[in-house]
């Protein structure tokens, strides 16, 4: 088997238009609509596709639960500018800067919690 990359994930939330409104105005991640009605946003060249806790989208995770994500997104920007983003938004930074090992080399991060407690990882190579 050839893995080329990840295509998407999905995270189980409690409220999609709040997470939405999260990752859209925080992460500037453009907001997309498919199979009808359901709600990701895209990521590079990845997306997050969102779900509710009490309405998963079939098949789902054995125990789809808000909050229990931890993931890593990778920015352009210096992380003084990170940092000054976050605090514009009023995201609390958790952790960080710290020294951390990405998928490709030493990453300088910043964590934040989104709106159901996911620990979003903010770094830079």
């Amino acid at each position: 088997m050839n893995v080329r990359e990840i295509d998407h994930i999905v995270l189980t939330v409690s409220n999609i238009e709040k997470s939405l409104r999260f990752y859209h105005e925080v992460f500037d991640m453009p907001i997309l609509t498919f199979d009808g009605d359901r709600k990701a946003v895209l990521c590079g060249k990845q997306k997050i596709n969102f779900q509710l806790a009490d309405h998963p989208h079939q098949p789902v995770a054995a125990a789809p639960t808000p909050g229990s994500a931890d993931l890593c997104i990778v920015v352009k920007d210096k992380m003084p500018a990170v940092i000054n983003h976050l605090k514009s938004y009023y995201v609390t930074i958790i952790e960080g800067p710290v020294q951390k090992t990405g998928a490709h080399g030493n990453l300088t991060s910043v964590y934040v919690r989104d709106p159901d407690s996911n620990l979003i990882e903010i770094s830079n190579y």
